[in-house]
């Protein structure tokens, strides 16, 4: 039985997806939203730099992208994004 078995039993009643695809949605969702701050901050801001952008248009926008995310991370300044990214 799946940790989250009523949500998955709801995606398949309420998609087209089957109880595997369901299950599989539901883990990367899980996944992605418990990966830690500073490895989030280490990705976004690689992602970010790969399209070009400087690092005085990343870190606020970063900043910004941490306070929407479903669980919370601490507010941290600019300053302490660019620590997580370059120490």
């Amino acid at each position: 039985m799946h940790p989250f078995e009523d949500l998955v039993a709801h995606l398949t009643r309420t998609s087209s997806l089957g109880p595997g695809e369901a299950a599989r949605v539901v883990a990367d969702v899980l996944a992605y939203f418990s990966e830690p701050v500073e490895e989030y901050v280490r990705r976004r801001h690689g992602e970010l730099k790969a399209r070009g952008l400087t690092n005085d248009e990343i870190f606020p926008r970063v900043a910004a992208e941490l306070r929407g995310r479903r669980v919370a991370a601490p507010d941290l300044s600019l300053r302490q994004l660019r620590r997580i990214v370059y120490s």
